[in-house]
């Protein structure tokens, strides 16, 4: 399998390119895009690419990019786009649109802070912000995951019993402009991987409408089928790796990833790259005979509830670290977790690299001397100074 030495945001656009070509049998590809810092690189590399059956659209907005891929998965093509931060904000009307229609648009989203003020870093406010809309959500740690799990994306938001759009997350210039080699297939093994698009509610074919007015029952039972298909999600994936690895021979990574959590009393909960950064700090306390183990959740809608409960049930402290605040509330990731550990154990929010802090081992090692002091859980910790 040939190996390229690319970014992030270049892995996910050289994905989206060669699921795009895989459906020239099919109803071909058709992209919006507009740009917006750190997700540029994403949408000028796809720009580049000579797609068959296949067009990008540069248009006014984000608003409009969205809206480009709506009417394109409408009509059965595939579609992918890119944004981040407010440009994501900007699309939300359309993003609620794509969900609610069940069409199975493919997102990448490299995360950054909301603003004003402005700053252009690593944030998971953005993503987080859209996390109730009916899109499956996927954080990333490095850039052959940002590619193998756009490829995964399509097949699984195209899957008849999902049927639902799909964002990729990847921390902001820490994985998206960061150059790293990949593992890189041939078309004509992707094309194994992805038959051509088939969306069942496609224009085009009988006369029916889209996005119609309804009444308060039919609202309640398009939202039943949503949430079922959402829930869902978690088994088809298992299926979508199980034939990524039959096809590819190394398999995509798991909704949760644990690490050295078998006898862990101690375990840090967290998503993105400050896994990588959490799992580093395991090896390091390990030798010095510390019980701590590290669990990075991936697949955040839908929440894998089943797995993250059996592993963190026996732990008897948590540090669930938060890339991200709901104002008043704490961390979005802490809120979600809390309720599946023990109930005995010290469950701890830690609010760490919002505004894209450097969220360093000595960082962790901090907030688990500190974890290990408590008995009880206080409010989430705001760490503040991290550069």
């Amino acid at each position: 399998m040939p190996v390229e030495l690319i970014s992030a945001n270049h892995a996910a656009a050289l994905s989206a390119t060669l699921a795009a070509r895989a459906n020239r049998v099919g109803r071909g590809f058709c992209s919006g895009v507009y740009p917006i810092t750190p997700a540029t690189d994403c949408m000028e590399y796809l720009c580049a690419r000579k797609i068959e059956k296949g067009t990008v659209v540069r248009v006014e907005s984000e608003h409009s990019a969205m809206g480009v891929c709506i009417g394109a998965a409408a009509s059965g093509a595939r579609s992918f786009t890119t944004t981040s931060s407010n440009g994501l904000a900007y699309m939300a009307e359309n993003c609620i649109t794509a969900a609610a229609l069940r069409l199975p648009v493919i997102m990448a989203v490299a995360n950054r802070t909301m603003g004003p003020p402005w700053n252009i870093w690593a944030d998971h406010g953005d993503s987080l912000m859209l996390r109730d809309l009916g899109w499956i959500q996927f954080y990333c740690a490095d850039n052959q995951e940002v590619f193998d799990t756009v490829l995964c994306a399509f097949r699984l938001g195209e899957d008849p019993r999902v049927m639902m759009p799909v964002m990729i997350c990847m921390d902001g210039f820490i994985l998206s402009h960061t150059i790293a080699q990949i593992m890189v297939p041939e078309q004509e093994d992707i094309d194994r991987f992805l038959p051509a698009a088939s969306i069942p509610h496609q224009l085009g074919q009988t006369p029916h409408a889209l996005g119609q007015i309804e009444v308060a029952h039919q609202v309640a039972s398009h939202r039943l089928q949503h949430h079922r298909a959402m829930a869902v999600g978690v088994q088809v994936y298992a299926e979508v790796q199980d034939s990524f690895s039959g096809i590819f021979g190394r398999r995509p990574a798991d909704p949760v990833v644990p690490y050295r959590v078998e006898d862990a009393e101690t375990i840090i909960v967290s998503m993105g790259t400050i896994g990588a950064t959490a799992e580093q700090v395991v090896d390091d306390l390990r030798q010095t005979g510390e019980r701590v183990g590290s669990l990075r959740i991936r697949m955040f809608r839908p929440f894998p509830a089943e797995s993250v409960g059996r592993i963190l049930s026996r732990a008897g402290h948590v540090a669930v670290i938060d890339r991200d605040i709901s104002l008043g509330f704490g961390g979005i990731l802490w809120g979600e977790i809390k309720g599946f550990t023990g109930s005995k154990a010290v469950v701890q929010n830690f609010i760490a690299g919002i505004g894209g802090g450097d969220v360093r081992p000595e960082h962790i090692k901090d907030i688990i001397t500190r974890l290990r002091q408590q008995r009880v859980a206080t409010e989430p910790v705001i760490m503040e100074g991290l550069q």
